[in-house]
């Protein structure tokens, strides 16, 4: 079994400690609704001290009935569409945003694997929602390679890669 050692490298770190270096002189709180990750982007930007100044939330929603209960997510919408599509991580980032007292809103629902995998929808294939407000939410779709701990680490600096984007198009 893997253990959690080693899944928040110093890249990681150094990472969220630039973003948040960035959202708090941009004057701006974050939050989060994750899947697949786990909490892992809240994790590391957590993990950097003082962080409570731009983190506002996060949400672990793994199962279907935490995003609907916890997000509001329609059930609809995810039998419809499936938890690892495009329409959820659209709907949790909005849910996330309009939930909190934050600016700006990343969510992330895929399949990290080993197992859970369609014809469809292969281990690695994950979706991220951003949401900020007053513009209209975005959507990601990436397909990525390697283990279970690959594909959520991947996951995470995509979610970083997006919550700069934020910044940039402000």
């Amino acid at each position: 079994m893997e253990g959690c050692s080693g899944v928040i490298d110093e890249e990681l770190l150094s990472r969220a400690a630039a973003l948040l270096d960035a959202y708090r002189a941009a004057g701006l709180k974050l939050a989060t609704a994750e899947s697949c990750t786990g909490g892992l982007v809240t994790a590391c930007l957590t993990e950097i001290a003082g962080s409570s100044d731009v983190v506002e939330r996060g949400y672990v929603t793994y199962s279907n009935e935490a995003k609907t209960e916890m997000l509001g997510v329609p059930a609809d919408l995810v039998v419809s569409c499936g938890a690892v599509s495009e329409e959820v991580a659209q709907a949790m980032a909005e849910a996330a945003l309009t939930r909190s007292q934050a600016d700006v809103a990343v969510s992330i629902t895929g399949i990290a694997g080993p197992g859970g995998a369609t014809p469809e929808k292969p281990v690695g294939l994950v979706h991220f929602g951003l949401s900020r407000r007053g513009k209209p939410v975005s959507a990601r779709r990436r397909e990525f390679a390697g283990d279970r701990q690959a594909v959520r680490r991947a996951a995470v600096m995509t979610a970083f890669d997006l919550l700069c984007e934020a910044l940039e198009s402000a």
